[in-house]
């Protein structure tokens, strides 16, 4: 029963977060940097919401369930992966030449999560909808980690004075730390009552980590302009220029 009340009250905590972050986006001066958190925080709630009311409706074991499920799983993937990619577009918002080559990394690494999910169907041959969105999301998903990771090595090899980007970065590696955890306590531990339980109040918990730093970086950090030193690092020099030869 305590079990019940801690992991509703997560659920529910997370949405009154999610929907008030949402409203200050929008009745911010500065909204227009934002544009790209308020996309996933839209994605988040729309997706939460969805979900629990599909659950209450009719059922965890539900065809209905599991088709609202990771449907909604595919459209936060994707949208997480659309966050990265416009946070490091804000990253090298004044490195074109780094920007030009981080841009055909994203594309690269677009093709080949394609190209992987494809494979692994074509030789695992089920159900389209299941089987290739659960193999397509999980690679995503790894890739939006890596992603991420990079992307906050770089904020702090090119030295940006972009404080909230830094915050938000930190946010989302949050979330990603929760949600590796949850699923490898679930693969480790599938069949335990135990591990099922926990790991959805853990990846709420962490969820809820991120959407308080969001806060704290949305709410309390002042816009500033973007300052980036025109020191590269040197695999990424080498790397632009070459794209110029």
């Amino acid at each position: 029963m305590d079990g019940s009340i801690v992991s509703y009250g997560l659920q529910y905590g997370c949405y009154l977060i999610e929907a008030g972050l949402l409203v200050f986006v929008a009745q911010s001066s500065y909204r227009g940097r934002l544009v790209s958190v308020a996309l996933y925080l839209s994605c988040l709630l729309a997706a939460g919401l969805a979900r629990t009311y599909t659950l209450d409706r009719y059922g965890f074991r539900s065809p209905e369930y599991t088709c609202v499920y990771w449907t909604t799983d595919f459209l936060l993937v994707i949208s997480l992966f659309i966050l990265v990619c416009l946070f490091f577009r804000r990253a090298c918002l004044h490195e074109e030449k780094l920007w030009r080559f981080v841009r055909l990394l994203l594309a690269f690494v677009t093709v080949l999560v394609v190209g992987i999910s494809g494979l692994f169907f074509s030789h695992n041959y089920g159900n389209l909808f299941t089987d290739f969105t659960i193999e397509f999301n999980q690679n995503l998903y790894f890739t939006c980690l890596v992603l991420n990771t990079l992307l906050y090595l770089l904020l702090q090899q090119i030295e940006s004075a972009d404080d909230q980007l830094g915050l938000l970065v930190c946010g989302v590696g949050i979330q990603f730390a929760g949600e590796a955890a949850g699923y490898a306590l679930l693969h480790l531990n599938a069949t335990e009552r135990f591990a099922q339980s926990l790991t959805p109040s853990f990846m709420r918990l962490c969820t809820l980590g991120m959407l308080l730093v969001w806060a704290y970086a949305i709410v309390r950090v002042k816009e500033k302009a973007i300052k980036v030193t025109r020191r590269e690092v040197p695999a990424f020099a080498e790397a632009t220029a070459n794209l110029n030869v």
